[in-house]
């Protein structure tokens, strides 16, 4: 996506948005690890995405009113999107938050960059230079670091935290839903796009609320703990994440709004420490490094 020509009265205000925006978007993980003793998983995720569209159907319904034709032609696209882009990166990140920490949730995701250009690579043929191959390499080996704790013998033993397995299928799964939905062509225009992909999120997490629900018998409380957990994330990840991220790229290009996957990580680090009293040790600076610097080259082409 290329820059805005149109001239902003404060050309820093873009800038400021850069800053903050990863603010909002490593607000889920931490949601992840706050909400577990009130709220089940499944149902943090359902929830999250019905409010999302709830709250975005009185501003986008006459745009869906009137291409309603085009829900039935992009009816398959719209639900992968919020089947990949919702529902998975809700469970996902939702049932690792019971067993690993901010930080490693953080490090782990951030490798979804690397994903997204094998994927781009795999589905529609786009070249990978070497500087590139480098760093696919270095964030696997980062990736593995972080989730070995640093200790060789996880890896042979394959004894894995399990939250961090959870996590990494979350990174997979946010790639997919990145690389589809910027090669796809829509009828609908953005926000109007993304008020659907809620909807249809929240429809593909509906069996599995069900199931979590009458089968697992996990069901939270109607009480003012819950009910807030479930609206931040649906309004701070949500909501005010997609809104800024999508300004950036308006006014920025897409290049420099990748930063924010770096600052990302910088603010999970915070959310870990400062609000769950998690400590960085020797395999977090390392794997980190190793990861932020495959992303780096992952970005070079």
């Amino acid at each position: 996506m290329k820059p805005s020509s149109k001239k902003n009265k404060n050309s820093l205000v873009p800038f400021f948005l850069l800053l903050i925006q990863p603010i909002f978007m490593a607000s889920n993980l931490a949601i992840a690890r706050g909400a577990v003793p009130f709220v089940p998983p499944v149902s943090l995720g359902f929830w999250r995405w019905t409010l999302v569209f709830i709250f975005l159907l009185p501003f986008f319904y006459q745009p869906i009113i009137k291409n309603y034709k085009y829900i039935k032609l992009e009816f398959f696209k719209l639900f992968f999107l919020g089947f990949t882009g919702c529902c998975l990166c809700s469970i996902f990140p939702y049932v690792a938050g019971k067993t690993t920490t901010v930080l490693n949730m953080s490090l782990i995701y951030t490798s979804s960059a690397i994903f997204i250009v094998m994927l781009s690579t795999f589905f529609y043929k786009e070249k990978i230079n070497f500087l590139q191959g480098i760093g696919f390499l270095f964030a696997f080996i980062g990736v593995l670091i972080v989730i070995s704790n640093g200790k060789l013998s996880t890896l042979t033993n394959l004894d894995f935290v399990e939250g961090d397995i959870w996590i990494f299928g979350a990174a997979i799964s946010w790639a997919l839903y990145s690389v589809y939905v910027l090669h796809w062509k829509s009828k609908f225009n953005l926000f109007t796009k993304f008020t659907l992909v809620a909807f249809f999120g929240s429809l593909s997490l509906f069996p599995f609320y069900l199931y979590e629900v009458f089968y697992l018998e996990k069901k939270f409380n109607v009480e003012l703990i819950p009910v807030l957990w479930i609206t931040i994330a649906a309004i701070s990840p949500g909501i005010i994440a997609f809104i800024l991220y999508s300004q950036i790229q308006k006014y920025l290009g897409a290049s420099i709004t990748g930063f924010t996957i770096y600052l990302f990580v910088v603010y999970g680090a915070f959310y870990g420490i400062f609000f769950f009293n998690e400590r960085l040790d020797t395999s977090h600076f390392l794997g980190g490094a190793l990861v932020l610097l495959g992303v780096y080259f992952a970005k070079k082409t």
